[in-house]
Parts: structure tokens; C-alpha cells; sequence
């Protein structure tokens, strides 16, 4: 009765918020179009993003600006959940706010590091930002050199971390997102505990603990695949915690010889029956088809818990990149069928 009264509202309002997700059908008209401007119509008729897709003029329909307002409907669905939880229920949405702090931190590194001529692109998330995060885009902004962006991060919880890193030689882009990646999961990990409690705490333990299972797998088949490193630079990407993932099953993936042998150790796992590499799938389908399942079962079990938060964001998440990647589908004119495959049937 607990969690019934604690989540009402909020389940509630994330089923009609969940109503106006795209559909599998939506997204096969949308894969049928033959422009950015088209979708962007089509989305303006047919979606919840009319509301922010609105604001932009006719001049202002590219991909960037399109982009800037999928985000903005992330964060306002966000805001819209925030202000139907309890105390409980905010802390936990600090959880989640680390990872959009971490992409804008990523976002502004990359600015940096590659000495862009273009100025930062971030008011339009300023206000959500000044609102619910420790970071303060308006110091990040000001920010010529990564020494300074490091500084301007003082007072936050990732200033330690990525000042460690600094004082070290030759630190490269690479190093630092792997810093952060490894920080992010690491502290949220480590503060589950006092943010949740009893079958609150089990679900997101579950969740995270398979996310993160799954991209260490994800990064061990990415460097045996793509950059045939060794194991024991292998050992340095992985995050340092397993959930249902052994230790003993962790280095036999590390130290096997090839793909396939890599692919058998994976076949051992709980998570084989959804994570299948010899499917006609991208890595990164098959990790969001793998979390879809587990957070969706979840949701099914405990529709009165976090997991209602916790998979609807994930599901908003999903759609946008699935957006983003059909609009650059289109722009290099694949066919219906090729930005399908990239984006992915499944929505909801």
C-alpha cells in the first residue's frame, strides 16, 4: 500500500506521458521520408514534440537546432516526473540527473580539447541545468582550455576526479571520458544505497547492475573487434563492479583468442537468451534491446516503483537517438528499409 500512495501520481502522469511515444508504425513513416524538414513537419502533426518543434523558424530547421529541441523534450518530461515525486523520489532523480551532467561535461571536453572556432551551444539548456544540477553553465561557458574547464567545475563532485587525471602526462579526450564513464557508474553504484531502500533499492540494482554488465561486454567485443587490444589494456576500459557477470567469466572474455571464443564465454551468461552477437544487429541495438526487455519486465512486475521512472526516461532516451539517427539516415538518402535497420524497430 506503501508504494501504491507514493507512486500514484507519478505512474499516473507517466502513462499519458508514455500515450505519446512514437510507434513502431510512426517510425516506418518517418523512415519513408525524404528530408529533414519533412520529418520535422510529419513530428509537428503527429507527435508530442509539436511544442518545442514550434519554436524553431523555417531557417532554423538543420539538424543541430532539431537536435537542441529533442533534447529540451527530455528534459521538460523530466521536470514534468520531478514535480509529482516525493523526497524519496527526488533523490532518486538526482541519480539520473548525474548522467545528463556527465554528457554535458563530455560535450564541453570535446569543445576544449578540439579547439573549436564555434562558441558553446548551451543556453538553451541552461535553465534546466540551473534548476536541477551542481554544475554551473554559466562559469563552463567561460572555459578556453581544459585546465580552466576543470577549475570551473570546482565545488561539484567531479572536479577530484578529473583533476587526478590532469596533473598526469599526455591526458588525451579519450581518458577523460573513460574517467568520467568509470566515475559515473562507480559513485552511483556506491550511493544507491542511501538514496533507496527495499524493493526500490533491489530494482535499480537490477537495472544498473545489468547496464553495466552489458557495456562491459559491449567495450571487451568493441577492442577485440575494432582495435585488437590486449588484455591487459582490456582490463583498464571495464568498470570494476559485477552484478551477474563473474569475475572468472569477466577474464576468460578478456583473454579469449578471438570473437568467437569471446561469443561462446558470452553464450554462458544470463544475458545470452537477449544479447545475441551472431543476430544481423548493431552492438549498440543489441545493448538497448537487451535493457528495453530487462526494464520493461521490470515495470510489469513493480508498475507501483522507480522502475516506472527509470524505464519511461529510458524509452524517451531511445526514441530521441532513434530520431537523430533517422534524420542523418535521410540526409545521406537511405532507403526505408536501410534507416529501419539503423534505427531499430522496436519504440515502446
Amino acid at each position: 500500500m506503501g508504494n501504491l500512495l507514493a507512486y500514484s501520481g507519478i505512474v499516473t502522469k507517466i502513462r499519458a506521458m508514455e500515450g505519446k511515444l512514437l510507434t513502431p508504425e510512426q517510425f516506418e513513416a518517418i523512415a519513408a521520408l525524404g528530408s529533414v524538414p519533412e520529418i520535422v513537419d510529419y513530428l509537428k502533426r503527429n507527435s508530442a514534440y509539436s511544442e518545442v518543434l514550434n519554436t524553431l523558424e523555417d531557417d532554423q530547421i538543420h539538424r543541430g537546432n532539431i537536435e537542441k529541441v529533442l533534447i529540451q523534450s527530455l528534459y521538460h518530461d523530466y521536470t514534468k516526473i520531478y514535480r509529482f515525486c516525493g523526497q524519496k523520489q527526488r533523490r532518486f532523480m538526482k541519480l539520473i540527473m548525474k548522467s545528463y551532467e556527465i554528457n554535458l561535461i563530455n560535450y564541453c571536453l570535446r569543445i576544449v580539447i578540439n579547439h573549436y572556432r564555434q562558441p558553446f551551444d548551451l543556453n538553451y539548456k541552461k535553465p534546466f541545468f540551473d534548476r536541477y544540477s551542481q554544475i554551473s553553465i554559466e562559469k563552463l561557458i567561460t572555459s578556453r582550455t581544459t585546465d580552466e574547464l576543470i577549475e570551473n567545475l570546482k565545488g561539484t563532485e567531479y572536479y577530484a576526479p578529473l583533476k587526478k587525471l590532469k596533473d598526469n602526462q599526455n591526458v588525451t579526450l579519450y581518458d577523460y571520458d573513460l574517467t568520467l564513464d568509470l566515475y559515473y557508474f562507480t559513485s552511483v553504484w556506491r550511493q544507491q544505497k542511501k538514496v533507496l531502500k527495499k524493493d526500490d533499492l533491489e530494482l535499480f540494482k537490477r537495472d544498473c547492475g545489468s547496464k553495466i554488465d552489458l557495456l562491459n561486454m559491449q567495450w571487451i567485443y568493441r577492442a577485440k573487434k575494432y582495435y585488437n587490444m590486449k588484455p591487459a589494456d582490456i582490463y583498464l576500459l571495464l568498470i570494476p563492479i559485477h552484478y551477474k557477470i563473474s569475475t572468472d567469466l569477466v577474464k576468460e572474455m578478456v583473454e579469449a583468442p578471438g570473437l568467437e571464443e569471446f561469443q561462446a564465454v558470452v553464450g554462458r551468461t544470463s544475458y545470452s537468451r537477449h544479447y545475441n552477437f551472431r543476430q544481423d544487429l548493431t552492438i549498440e541495438q543489441m545493448y538497448a534491446d537487451c535493457l528495453h526487455h530487462l526494464y520493461t519486465i521490470d515495470r510489469r512486475r513493480n508498475p507501483y516503483s522507480i522502475a516506472a521512472v527509470n524505464t519511461y526516461l529510458f524509452l524517451k532516451e531511445e526514441e530521441i537517438k532513434k530520431l537523430t539517427t533517422a534524420m542523418e539516415c535521410i540526409r545521406y538518402s537511405l532507403t526505408p528499409g536501410e534507416t529501419l535497420a539503423y534505427v531499430g524497430g522496436r519504440t515502446q
